[in-house]
């Protein structure tokens, strides 16, 4: 049986990190796990790109994924849940998006995008009690390179 498994050695990656400035509260503490998580893991050249909204992520994805200016790219937002179906109609669309982009280029694309229920719930998830998502989706982006490259 062959098992193939990447490893969290970033050295000599090229990440990409895009985050929404919509709830950045909680968003900047994603982008700071992220930043720091990719530093312990060796300090791979990062390119940070900032946009609006969720909603803006994808593009920005798709732009640096087509560009093979990345191995991978870390996707930070967080759309807080709300008393219309918005939120759920934005994940799902932004989640779709993003899966196909890396389906289709085959850079990887890491979710990093909480969908809370309330700022409090994302505020935890973003470092206060249940780890830092931002940091996670680091993690996960430096793996799926290295496997990927593996196959």
């Amino acid at each position: 049986m062959k098992v193939l498994q990447g490893d969290w050695n970033a050295q000599g990656l090229r990440i990409g990190v895009i985050v929404s400035r919509w709830n950045e509260l909680v968003t900047r503490l994603l982008l700071d796990g992220a930043l720091d998580q990719l530093r312990l893991c060796g300090g791979p050249e990062v390119t940070v790109v900032e946009v609006p909204g969720t909603w803006e992520v994808p593009p920005a994805a798709a732009t640096l994924a087509e560009s093979k200016s990345v191995d991978g790219i870390v996707a930070l937002g967080c759309i807080l849940q709300g008393a219309t179906p918005h939120a759920q109609m934005l994940a799902t669309d932004v989640s779709s998006a993003l899966m196909e982009l890396q389906t289709r280029t085959g850079v990887p694309i890491a979710w990093g995008v909480l969908t809370p229920e309330t700022q409090e719930q994302a505020l935890e998830r973003a470092g206060m009690k249940l780890g830092n998502k931002g940091r996670e989706a680091a993690l996960a982006c430096v793996e799926m390179v290295k496997v990927l490259r593996k196959l």
